[in-house]
C-alpha cells in the first residue's frame, strides 16, 4: 500500500487545455491539485515531499465531437509542481501545495501575436481523513475524503501589448485565462478516493472523485466548475516497479462573465467558447531505488472530447518526477 501512494503522486493533473478561445479548464493555474489527486492518507508523523514537471500540449480545434479550423497554431504549458504533505494523525493528513509555471504559450498562426506568461501558481491548502479503513491478512480497503482550498497568489491579469497599425498607438488587452498562471479566484475543492487493494498478488483497485467549485475574480470572470471521476488498476513487480492503468472522465461548466466586464472590457477570449466533456486513459510507472524513494513518469490521453463551440482540445500531457517520504516522529 505504500508502494502505491508513492506512484499515485502524478495520477491526476487537471491542467488540460480545452476552451478554443483559451481558457483553461484548471482555472488557469495549471492543477488545482497537480500530481496528488489519487491518495489516501499519510501515516501519523510521516512527511512527503513531491516534486515534478507537468508537460501540456493541444494543437487542434473541434466543434462539439468532430474536427474544426484552428483559430491559432497551438498552447503548451510547461509547470514545476511542489508538494510538502504530513501525517497530523493516522487519518489527518495536512498538505500544503504550489509550482512554478516556466512557461504557458498561445502561438498565433504565423507565429504573430503569440501569447506567454510565465511564474508562480497558485497556493492550495489540501486536508485530507481517512474515514473508514479494514484490513484483513489478504487485503486492505480504505475511503479518504478531502476539502481543499485554493488561495490565488498568481498573476491573473496580465496584458498583452497590441498596435494600431494606423496610428500606431500601442494598447493592452487582458490576456486569455488558460495563459495566466492563475484565475485569481478563491476555489473549493471536494475529494474522495476509495482502494482495495490485494497483498499476495500485489494488485490494486482505486477510485477518486473530484468536484472544484470555482469563484470569482476580481476582473468578473469565473471559471467554469469542474468535475472528474477516474477508475485504476495497478501492480507491484518485485516490490520496486509499480504500473498503473486508469480510465477517467470529466466534465468542465462554462466560463461566466460579469455583464458589465462584457460590455466595457474588450476580451480575448469568447466565453460562451468554455466547457467541455472528455474521456481519458493513462499509463504510469513508478520506482523506488531506496526505501521511501518514488521515481515516476505518467501519461495520459484523450479517448473522447466533446466541447461547447470551438475550442482547442488536448493532445496529450507527460508528467516526471520524485517523491521522498520519511518519518518525523520519535524512535
Amino acid at each position: 500500500m505504500t508502494s502505491l501512494r508513492y506512484l499515485l503522486a502524478v495520477i491526476f493533473i487537471v491542467a488540460f487545455v480545452n476552451n478554443g478561445a483559451a481558457q483553461c479548464c484548471a482555472g488557469g493555474a495549471g492543477s488545482p491539485i497537480a500530481g496528488g489527486a489519487s491518495q489516501g492518507v499519510l501515516a501519523k508523523n510521516q512527511l512527503e515531499i513531491n516534486s515534478n514537471y507537468q508537460f501540456i500540449t493541444a494543437d487542434r480545434f473541434q466543434h462539439g465531437d468532430s474536427r474544426d479550423t484552428n483559430y491559432f497554431e497551438s498552447f503548451t504549458s510547461r509547470y514545476i509542481y511542489m508538494r510538502l504533505a504530513y501525517g497530523v494523525t493516522e487519518r489527518l493528513t495536512m498538505s500544503v501545495e504550489s509550482g512554478y509555471f516556466i512557461s504557458k504559450v498561445q502561438v498565433e498562426h504565423g507565429n504573430r501575436d503569440t501569447i506567454r506568461s510565465g511564474g508562480i501558481g497558485d497556493l492550495i491548502l489540501f486536508p485530507r481523513y481517512n474515514i473508514w479503513k479494514r484490513k484483513t491478512e489478504t487485503c486492505a480497503t480504505e475511503l479518504t475524503i478531502g476539502l481543499g482550498f485554493k488561495i490565488p497568489v498568481g498573476m491573473y491579469n496580465d496584458s498583452a501589448a497590441h498596435i494600431e497599425p494606423f496610428s500606431g498607438t500601442t494598447y493592452y488587452i487582458p490576456k486569455p485565462l488558460s495563459v495566466q498562471p492563475s484565475t485569481g479566484a478563491n476555489d473549493l475543492i471536494f475529494y474522495t478516493f476509495f482502494y482495495k487493494g490485494y497483498k499476495c498478488d500485489l494488485i490494486r483497485f482505486f477510485a477518486n472523485g473530484l468536484y472544484i467549485r470555482k469563484g470569482w475574480n476580481p476582473n468578473g470572470e469565473k471559471a467554469g466548475d469542474f468535475a472528474s471521476v477516474g477508475l485504476f488498476a495497478g501492480k507491484t513487480f518485485r516490490y520496486r516497479l509499480n504500473a498503473t492503468v486508469n480510465l477517467r472522465g470529466e466534465w468542465i461548466g462554462k466560463t461566466q462573465v460579469n455583464e458589465d466586464i462584457m460590455m466595457y472590457t474588450a476580451l480575448n477570449y469568447d466565453p460562451l467558447a468554455t466547457g467541455s466533456r472528455k474521456l481519458f486513459g493513462g499509463v504510469q510507472c513508478g520506482y523506488n531505488p531506496l526505501e521511501g524513494m518514488m521515481i515516476y513518469i505518467a501519461g495520459e490521453f484523450p479517448l473522447y472530447q466533446y466541447v461547447n463551440r470551438s475550442q482547442i482540445v488536448t493532445k496529450y500531457q507527460i508528467t516526471g518526477g520524485i517523491s521522498y517520504r520519511l518519518n518525523c516522529g520519535k524512535k
